[in-house]
């Protein structure tokens, strides 16, 4: 009788292949049409439209994109940091679709994060289908799909290897689990296939898989270590973390070969187990030697957790100290992001506790949750890989509540919706509240497609790291730094746009180029500066016109964008040091504000300086400050400038400018006043016979260096 009972229960749990498939399609067009929300708020945004496209919204897609354009249409040859469809998935990817769709680069691009990232309901429903329970899949991948944290870096438009980041390591995890239920070789091949696949998928997430392979690798001979299939599996998982020093595209080939190969072979059970055992564990110090796993373990955790770099006894500002995704995070957002809101965090955690408990195997998941929770000091990136399993494991605690408080099937699967659409609320309300623009606007694109034609594809353009890939997208440029190059050299940018002297300004911008292009792409102050001199004497010498120069190979440009004045304080914070002690050299001050009221000749800012026109006062809190000089600068739609200065106090020691395009104030000190970035830029005032204005607009002004 109790047979029967239990049968018909386990007929209860179960749902057809069919609707299983209908599952994943619900699930999947649900994750893609909530990321058509932000295509709505913008579509048809003429400011944000690029070739009749909406444009991506994260600056790192034009590094893939520009790989994209290489292999469609042969750009960007002359630049030695754009890479090839072979060297990342998302390239190739790309690449296919434009050629076999009759979709635009642009549409492609917008698009492929919701197409790709959303395929993460297809693992989480099949990891739940294992156990007999594949509406709890189902809710889940309702709830991970579109959950903060990986709904921010796999939305529409944002165009990056992040929306591999969960997928393709939930596509591991779930042959790894089938391997563990039904001790099938075949489920630790496709396991294996998949960790082979996954470094041209989303190689930044590399320790994560090493780190499943290892717990596998214990759970396997915790509770399986008498069974024969435990260490042909092992041979197959360690075989494919073991990296091969072969040129692509043929180590992912040659690698998957060797694993057919060697799965061939061990089905056919002609090895004695002793000896599987004795291979597993060669091929195991094989992988955490070749694989350099403690290694790259640390390099990720001192890459985000390091603030400062010394290069041959030189120091230098690090970037992670000024990128907020790296920096550590409050509880509430490491619960918003990864779970969107403070109680599902705690469901979640509660969760995987139970499912841990009930289904050993979820151990496999840690590094998922442990990379998540590293997010608290390494940033908000990490936050992303733990967001699937947050999500089946608060589910699953619905499930295990809907069964002891309710009798009925469908009453169960009710109460599992209901508590699933609590969770849900507050991440469709993130999303519809999170209305990020595109990376640049429809004229400031028009800035860099008039630099394209100007410049050739062997010339160098100099901005700071953050516009270096659209950059290269938009005007077909090299540049210095990029998105991924910020090291070092981030110093040059910032002194170039910092420097009071014209001169060096322009010697810097030749000589950083030249050597840069002469020493085969080598960081540029490592071949500059030495320890043996004072880097201080080689900048002073700069700004001689008598310093020589290398031969002048091609075209330099630099782009002074007006975007960079929000974050123009962050650029002065990586030159302005002393490169022998590493100690700041002086107080930036810059403040862009606005205005709140004017009470006569008293202009009351919203940062709550108080401007006096009249007596050319500021009054900063309990400061009271002379003002040197009072600019007012009008930018004309054709990129002409009207521009009127007046000096209040000749002792001053801060300026004020008032750009009336923008209805903004700046308030600065005297020194950044006459730096490169606000003399060319905000106050179109330049060095005619060291520049020449190529491109100039309300948005940015780009010069050619002449020197």
């Amino acid at each position: 009788m109790s047979k029967n009972i239990n049968k018909q229960k386990l007929e209860l749990t179960q749902v057809t292949t069919n609707q299983m498939l209908g599952l994943m399609l619900l699930a999947y067009a649900f994750s893609f049409a909530i990321r058509l929300i932000w295509v709505w708020q913008f579509n048809g945004e003429a400011n944000y439209m690029w070739n009749n496209e909406l444009m991506i919204n994260t600056n790192d897609g034009y590094f893939f994109a520009s790989g994209a354009q290489q292999a469609l249409d042969g750009l960007h040859m002359e630049n030695p940091r754009v890479f090839g469809m072979w060297d990342y998935g998302v390239i190739f990817f790309t690449t296919l679709f434009v050629k076999i769709t009759p979709f635009s680069l642009e549409t492609v691009t917008l698009y492929m994060p919701s197409v790709i990232s959303s395929l993460v309901v297809i693992p989480m429903i099949l990891i739940a289908r294992l156990y007999k329970q594949t509406m709890w899949g189902f809710f889940s991948a309702l709830l991970g799909s579109i959950t903060w944290s990986y709904y921010n870096r796999t939305m529409t438009g944002y165009y990056d290897t992040d929306m591999f980041s969960a997928m393709a390591p939930m596509f591991i995890l779930f042959f790894l689990l089938k391997s563990t239920i039904d001790f099938n070789l075949r489920s630790a091949l496709y396991a294996s296939l998949a960790i082979v696949i996954y470094p041209f998928l989303y190689d930044q997430g590399l320790a994560i898989v090493y780190g499943m392979g290892i717990i596998y690798a214990f759970y396997m001979l915790w509770y399986h270590r008498d069974e024969r299939t435990t260490y042909t599996s092992l041979i197959l998982i360690f075989l494919s973390l073991i990296p091969l020093p072969i040129e692509q595209p043929f180590n992912y080939l040659f690698h998957l070969g060797i694993l057919l190969l060697v799965y061939s072979f061990l089905k056919e059970e002609k090895i004695e187990e002793k000896s599987l055992q004795i291979g597993a564990g060669v091929l195991f110090l094989l992988f955490l030697y070749f694989g350099d796993v403690f290694g790259l373990v640390w390099a990720k955790v001192t890459s985000y957790v390091i603030t400062g770099t010394s290069e041959e006894g030189l120091h230098f500002y690090a970037v992670n100290q000024t990128v907020r995704e790296a920096g550590s995070i409050s509880f509430a957002t490491f619960s918003n992001r990864i779970s969107g809101s403070g109680i599902g965090l705690l469901l979640a955690f509660i969760g995987y506790i139970v499912l841990v408990m009930r289904h050993k195997a979820f151990i496999l998941a840690l590094p998922l949750v442990g990379i998540g929770i590293f997010a608290l000091f390494g940033g908000l990136r990490f936050t992303v890989y733990a967001v699937p399993i947050a999500a089946m494991s608060a589910v699953y605690l619905f499930w295990v509540i809907a069964q002891v408080t309710v009798k009925e099937k469908p009453k169960q699967y009710l109460l599992m919706g209901l508590l699933t659409s609590a969770l849900i609320y507050p991440n469709i309300v993130h999303i519809i509240n999170y209305a990020v623009p595109t990376v640049f606007t429809k004229a400031e694109v028009k800035d860099l497609v008039k630099l394209n034609e100007i410049a050739d594809s062997k010339d160098y353009t100099l901005s700071w790291w953050d516009y270096g890939y659209p950059i290269w997208y938009y005007s077909d440029t090299s540049t210095l730094i990029d998105g991924g190059k910020h090291n070092n050299d981030n110093f040059i940018i910032s002194k170039i746009m910092f420097s009071n002297s014209p001169m060096q300004v322009a010697n810097l911008s030749r000589l950083a180029v030249e050597t840069y292009v002469d020493s085969n792409f080598s960081i540029v102050t490592n071949k500059l500066f030495s320890t043996k001199e004072n880097p201080q004497k080689l900048l002073t010498a700069l700004k001689s016109s008598d310093f020589k120069l290398p031969k002048k190979t091609r075209d330099i440009f630099l782009f002074m964008p007006y975007k960079m004045m929000r974050i123009f304080p962050t650029v002065g914070v990586f030159s302005n040091l002393d490169l022998k002690s590493g100690k700041k050299e002086r107080k930036i001050i810059f403040y862009p504000t606005s205005i709140v009221k004017q009470n006569g000749s008293k202009i009351v800012l919203r940062n709550g300086i108080v401007y006096d026109m009249a007596s050319g006062m500021l009054n900063m809190g309990s400061q009271n400050a002379k003002v040197n000089r009072f600019d007012m600068v009008e930018y004309r739609p054709n990129g002409e400038s009207i521009h009127n200065s007046q000096i209040n106090h000749l002792d001053g020691t801060f300026c004020v400018v008032f750009l009336k395009t923008y209805n903004s104030f700046v308030v600065m000190d005297k020194e950044t006043y006459n730096s490169a970035y606000v003399q060319m830029f905000m106050l179109d005032n330049h060095n005619k016979e060291l520049f020449d204005l190529v491109v100039s607009s309300p948005y940015g002004k780009t010069y050619r260096v002449k020197r």
